[in-house]
């Protein structure tokens, strides 16, 4: 029997406040979203669906922001700011309770969900995995770490060669 290693931090909140680094890769590393001509991403159709997706994350959840990101040819590279609520008495300022707040896993569960189902309807391939099941998380400790992940993900196309993601 096969047993997946977890990739969290055990005993660690993925709800809390913070920025997490996540990366999630395609099925087989299938080079579906477009390709990097000249070091830039050109995205195709299914590379804009993981974009709007992407972005959609911070409008379907209010504690979401989004930092940096970029869609690659078979991978998501992304920093996704988890903010506090202020909540007085269970209710959010303006009125209405306060929201649950999903910890990173949830949240890129909704990613791949919503993303998947979108471009297996633009494909007409309902029901065909466009992830691997698991990501990468990193949780971002320091603004140092900050800006050094920042970089990472804006030179990751001009760096599209030397990736370890890039198939064979």
């Amino acid at each position: 029997m096969h047993h997946r290693r977890t990739i969290h931090l055990p005993g660690y909140d993925y709800a809390q406040p913070g920025g997490y680094f996540a990366t999630m890769v395609t099925q087989d590393r299938a080079l579906l979203f477009g390709d990097i001509i000249d070091g830039e991403m050109r995205l195709n159709e299914f590379g804009i669906i993981a974009d709007e997706t992407w972005r959609w994350l911070a409008g379907q959840y209010p504690y979401v922001d989004l930092d940096v990101w970029t869609i690659m040819p078979n991978h998501v590279h992304g920093i996704l700011m988890i903010k506090p609520i202020a909540c007085r008495g269970g209710s959010i300022p303006g009125g209405g309770p306060a929201p649950i707040v999903k910890p990173l896993g949830q949240l890129i569960g909704a990613f791949k969900t919503v993303s998947a189902k979108r471009i297996n309807l633009a494909r007409c391939t309902p029901g065909v995995p466009v992830w691997q099941r698991n990501y990468y998380e990193h949780i971002i400790r320091d603004e140092k770490e900050m800006d050094a992940i920042r970089r990472y993900i804006q030179n990751n196309p001009s760096l599209w060669d030397l990736d370890r993601e890039k198939p064979g």
